[in-house]
């Protein structure tokens, strides 16, 4: 048994002071590790939302080629972060007035999936509403049409039908912060996630 006298300490346990250190220690580790795991999961959900945005692009080119009918994919539709593919109305020449983003983008008015599969009977082919995470915006991002030929269109003004994109193609951005992500699509239907 030691004692005080003696200068012998026990090796049986830790002092209060050393429990504090090492308490201290890792309140001070836990308080520069926490903000930097939030980094990365914000960084892992802008990462799967701009992964998500680019899935729906590559389904709304698959469905206008497997079903013959022009598709859209509307952004912004109708409220800031959400979108959704539609179908055209119409032709790409001569669509449908009540083709307009404020009509098409209310699930109420065109809901998914559609009543029948009719093909006298449009929209067929509408998606679901997809919302971006909190905190992420679409920068740039023009409505895209998908033609049944792989073909792809943006809207320039009054111009019908849309032309097709251009050979450097188009973006779609998604910010979030300062940070800053893209999809390009070209007009032959090449969409590219660029980090």
């Amino acid at each position: 048994m030691a004692t005080r006298s003696g200068g012998v300490r026990s090796a049986a346990g830790f002092s209060l002071v050393d429990m504090l250190c090492v308490v201290a220690v890792l309140a001070i580790l836990a308080g520069v590790s926490v903000p930097a795991f939030q980094n990365v999961t914000e960084g892992y959900k802008h990462g799967q939302a701009l992964r998500d945005v680019e899935r729906e692009l590559q389904t709304a080119r698959l469905k206008a080629v497997t079903a013959n009918r022009p598709l859209r994919v509307r952004f912004n539709c109708p409220a800031t972060g959400e979108y959704r593919i539609t179908e055209l109305i119409g032709t790409p020449s001569v669509p449908a007035s009540s083709d307009t983003a404020a009509n098409r983008c209310t699930e109420s008015v065109y809901p998914t999936p559609a009543g029948d599969n009719n093909p006298l009977t449009r929209p067929n082919h509408d998606g679901p509403m997809r919302r971006l995470p909190t905190g992420i915006t679409f920068g740039t991002a023009a409505t895209l049409e998908f033609w049944p030929d792989g073909t792809v269109h943006q809207q320039s003004g009054s111009t019908l039908p849309w032309p097709v994109v251009g050979v450097a193609g188009t973006s779609i951005t998604l910010v979030k912060g300062s940070v800053t992500k893209r999809i390009d699509v070209n007009g032959v239907g090449k969409i590219t996630l660029v980090r």
